[in-house]
């Protein structure tokens, strides 16, 4: 199976952690279908690596669909995720389950990572 690592900013983050974000959005999807896991960093200020959450399902679909569909645990709000998906045609929701916060969180270089991905990046 693969992980990926996705940057996301300390107040969604604290909403993914409390469970009232069961769905990560993104304008781009994985392309290695095997992708089962999601490794979390937390941006500026916080800047570590600080859980891994099962990925359930990866939705992709117009984004009112999408909206439909995963609204009630977006930890967003409406105009956030319109503006977000403004001029496009696909949405991509992941669908996150089980979460493994760390106990230390990590740096990025203890993943041997120098960077903090724009979007994603592959890890073993």
């Amino acid at each position: 199976m693969c992980k990926i690592l996705i940057s996301i900013k300390p107040e969604y983050v604290n909403e993914i952690l409390s469970g009232r974000k069961k769905y990560e959005y993104r304008k781009v999807k994985a392309k290695k279908d095997n992708v089962d896991k999601m490794v979390i960093y937390a941006t500026a200020p916080i800047m570590k690596v600080v859980a891994e959450i099962e990925i359930l399902k990866i939705l992709e679909d117009t984004p009112d669909l999408i909206w439909e569909n995963t609204k009630e645990y977006s930890g967003i709000n409406k105009f956030f995720y319109d503006k977000y998906y403004e001029n496009r045609n696909i949405a991509i929701a992941y669908q996150l389950g089980k979460i493994e916060k760390y106990n230390k969180p990590k740096e990025l270089s203890d993943l041997g990572i120098s960077y903090s991905p724009q979007s994603f990046i592959y890890i073993d």
